[in-house]
């Protein structure tokens, strides 16, 4: 099949010769989750060109699948730029085409069971530039899959997923169903809550770059083909959680995910989800945790190793300590799911026996020896495909602080940055650069083949450049020798006891505190009662000064002689 995506034609005529065509347009550069730079034609107003697969997997609910084939034959989109293909995963009887349905629509078989086995079978029959996932049991409105495909002319690697409304409604004739208003037929109906949520919450997920793999429903989701050929189709090992697992396989292919409320479909009953939550959570989380690592609380072990890692870091071979030193630094710090890529001509290695002193490749044969049966540590010839979201490049001879990939995670998380370089040293050999790259930036870039990796990272997601001190980088002749687990477990327990300590100090101190205060209470009362004898007192002396004033002044008036001529004639 040759994909009419764009950017991806040929920039001369196909069919050979000279004769010169228009080159693609140029592929547009969203930045992080943010697709709102993008400008998709309203419906009906636009001319498509790209084909576009329907996928439904199907087991049993054949009244169901008549409905939801009616639905896509009065789709908006052409007929003939859509096919439908049907996947009948054991049912009994057997499921058929009924007469209301597209034109381009098959059906197949799968004996497998597991609806990742059935959609599997449907993506390995599809040959359009657009995969549409749709379940057996929603009904599309009738716009809904030009909603969808108005986004993919836009760009090629986009993964966008229709709104839900879950209805309880009596199920209606196909016939009806293919000229009929849908929301007459099944309203009222119920959203899907938990996308809806989602949605708002991050701004209509531009602002979710991290998390927006987990719009990725089965049920409702088209993905642009070059991305799946990216990603891989469903792991078929998963009993639940298939949905999510492809989306974030699909985020690191550089993705983009676009919620668009035009496409509306009704899904007839309520999900599985809504009916056994927390049981679905039980099952999925069990073995989701090993495959999607940024979901870090079910990642809680200290010490535990998982399928897909973190962090892998590369280092290329060099000298037997220098190299050693710096795999022994990144082992032991504090990031435990991490995987040590070391690259080097491991596999022509023929060691000497007669004289391995002598031995030209004796430092290459002391690290193969070393690092053998390190689980973490894979000797491989070359970087292989990224496997793990975040990727650091470092030279051997330079070390990593207990701490330091933590924080540079965090800081690549926090801020969205799609390579993280730090400056280790300048000499005039030249630069030794460590580099944090994520892996789902530089899968974007990719897509932009006219530009330097680096510069297309740049415009997708940010870079940031920096130095070694800031974040604990040293040459190994400086480092100190990492702490053994049992020097970090006695460390914890004489913190834990510290803290223990300090604990009961504070506690002794409250209690302290507390009596205090009671003390300081009682002396506000007592200063209360003295300020108001001493009011008392005041008042009694004041009473008793005008008292005995006038006393003594009564007597001194008794006392004084009289004047003259208040004198009485002598008898």
């Amino acid at each position: 099949m040759t994909s009419r995506v764009p950017g991806t034609l040929p920039p001369t005529d196909p069919r050979g010769g000279d004769v010169p065509v228009t080159p693609p347009p140029a592929v547009p550069r969203v930045r992080g989750n943010d697709y709102t730079v993008l400008d998709p034609p309203a419906l009906g107003a636009w001319a498509p060109t790209l084909r576009v697969s329907v996928v439904i997997p199907a087991y049993n609910g054949q009244q169901a699948l008549d409905l939801v084939l009616a639905g896509l034959a009065a789709q908006t989109y052409p007929a003939e730029l859509t096919e439908v293909i049907v996947v009948d995963n054991g049912s009994s009887p057997a499921l058929r085409l009924p007469p209301i349905r597209p034109p381009g629509t098959r059906l197949i078989t799968c004996a497998t069971p597991g609806r990742a086995n059935a959609r599997n079978a449907g993506l390995a029959a599809a040959t359009g530039d657009v995969v549409h996932w749709l379940d057996s049991d929603v009904i599309p409105d009738r716009h809904e899959v030009e909603a969808h495909m108005r986004w993919h002319h836009q760009a090629p690697y986009l993964v966008v997923t229709g709104y839900l409304r879950f209805t309880t409604a009596a199920l209606p004739s196909p016939d009806v169903v293919a000229s009929g208003d849908l929301a007459a037929l099944f309203e009222p109906a119920e959203p899907h809550e938990w996308l809806v949520d989602l949605v708002a919450r991050t701004n209509g997920l531009t602002e979710a770059s991290g998390r927006a793999f987990s719009l990725h429903v089965g049920g409702a989701t088209s993905v642009g083909r070059l991305l799946i050929e990216r990603a891989g189709p469903m792991d078929e090992e998963l009993a639940l959680g298939q949905d999510t697992e492809m989306g974030y396989r699909l985020a690191q292919a550089g993705a983009v995910f676009v919620p668009e409320p035009l496409a509306c479909g009704y899904h007839l009953g309520p999900s599985m989800r809504m009916r056994d939550k927390r049981l679905i959570d039980r099952v999925s989380h069990a073995t989701i945790a090993d495959r999607v690592p940024p979901y870090r609380w079910l990642r809680t072990h200290p010490t535990r190793q998982w399928k897909v890692p973190y962090l892998e870091v590369v280092v290329e071979a060099a000298g037997y300590e220098d190299t050693r030193a710096t795999v022994d630094a990144v082992l032991a710090g504090t990031v435990p799911d991490v995987s040590v890529l070391l690259v080097g001509p491991f596999d022509t290695l023929v060691p000497e026996r007669r004289a391995p002193l002598t031995d030209p490749s004796l430092d290459l044969a002391l690290i193969r020896g070393h690092f053998a049966y390190e689980a973490r540590v894979r000797l491989v010839a070359a970087p292989p495909e990224r496997v793990a979201p975040f990727r650091l490049c470092l030279p051997a001879g330079w070390l990593p602080g207990e701490d330091t990939l933590a924080r540079l995670l965090d800081l690549a998380v926090d801020d969205g940055h799609g390579l993280v370089g730090v400056l280790l040293s300048e000499s005039p050999e030249g630069l030794a650069v460590a580099r944090l790259e994520r892996r789902s930036a530089f899968s974007r870039a990719a897509f932009f083949a006219s530009t330097p990796l680096d510069d297309a990272v740049d415009d997708v997601s940010g870079t940031l450049w920096t130095d070694a001190e800031t974040w604990g980088f040293v040459p190994a002749d400086d480092a100190t020798p990492p702490k053994g687990r049992r020097m970090a477990y006695r460390a914890r327990l004489e913190t834990e006891a510290e803290l223990a300590r300090l604990n009961k100090e504070a506690e002794r101190l409250r209690a302290q505190v507390a009596k205090w205060r009671e003390e300081s209470a009682r002396w506000r009362k007592s200063a209360v009662d003295l300020r108001r004898e001493v009011g008392t007192l005041r008042r009694e002396v004041s009473s008793l000064k005008s008292s005995r004033l006038r006393t003594v002044i009564k007597r001194i008036s008794v006392r004084l002689p009289r004047r003259p001529d208040d004198a009485q004639p002598l008898p």
